[in-house]
């Protein structure tokens, strides 16, 4: 009888762990997701010259940071979205270096991140993207001129702008498949289909994409494995490429080459080598 008693002890303990657990990660799940840093910097203070900030406000009352730089005349402009970490100011080399070959910027800060207010979720990231990408249409970028440039969760957030909206290309830095089958691998002890808030279902959007396709992985990608970067350009529209940097992981590709690898397409789009729609 006290082994049974025990038993059932240790059962109970363990279901109430776990019911707690799940609870846990239900209500923290977006801070785990949303790595913000808060900290507002001017482009000037990390030395970028030729960057402003400028501030979009969203039909709900919020303010978005972005960091803005133009292209030189006959260059295109990339409309960027970041990783789930950090802020803008980590990366103001990676703005340099296409302002210096000639492209423009536009770095947009999800909600909670580098100054912007709010609190980011995969529909107002998303909003507050497509409001990013009309603020450059209103400055009278034309759309065949833009350029989206996700990185990581980033990625997830540009495919469904570029499944929306008329752009020139698409590149995807280190995507994965969905957040449901990212939390899956995660946390395969979870039932993450019913806990997860913000599922990203990028498999399913890029097939709505017919522009061209660009997607860097690491073949050593620690966060995002580069099967899933494999397994999003399998869902591709042609035309579409893909690089896998040997050696590289999820925020080391700058030391493979990944910036040169997607310069180099991006002339290549931009020449006209790599067949596409016609965007007006």
């Amino acid at each position: 009888m006290k082994i049974a008693a025990v038993l059932k002890l240790l059962l109970i303990v363990a279901v109430v762990t776990y019911a707690a657990v799940m609870a846990a990660m239900y209500v923290l799940q977006r801070r785990l997701i949303y790595v913000a840093d808060p900290t507002r910097t001017q482009p000037a203070d990390v030395g970028l010259t030729g960057v402003i900030e400028r501030v979009l406000e969203t039909p709900d009352g919020e303010k978005i940071i972005t960091w803005y730089g133009k292209a030189q005349p006959g260059q295109p402009t990339i409309l960027y979205f970041h990783g789930n970490g950090g802020a803008l100011e980590i990366r103001r080399d990676r703005i340099r270096k296409y302002l210096d070959r000639g492209r423009g910027m536009l770095m947009m800060a999800y909600r909670g991140y580098s100054g912007s207010t709010g609190t980011p979720t995969e529909p107002a990231n998303v909003a507050d993207a497509l409001l990013a990408y009309d603020t450059l249409i209103g400055d009278g970028i034309a759309a065949g001129d833009i350029i989206i440039y996700g990185e990581s969760l980033g990625a997830a957030v540009g495919i469904q702008v570029a499944a929306a909206r008329p752009v020139r290309a698409l590149v995807l830095d280190s995507p994965f498949t969905s957040l449901l089958e990212h939390a899956k691998l995660s946390y395969p002890w979870l039932p993450v289909r019913l806990l997860l808030k913000d599922w990203y279902m990028s498999r399913d959007h890029i097939k709505r994409v017919t522009v061209p396709v660009f997607v860097l992985h690491g073949e050593l990608d620690e966060v995002t494995p580069a099967t899933m970067g494999r397994a999003l350009f399998a869902e591709a529209n042609a035309p579409k490429e893909i690089v896998v940097l040997p050696g590289a992981g999820h925020n080391d590709q700058y030391l493979f080459g990944s910036f040169e690898a997607i310069n180099a397409w991006i002339d290549r789009v931009w020449r006209g080598e790599i067949a596409a729609p016609e965007v007006k």
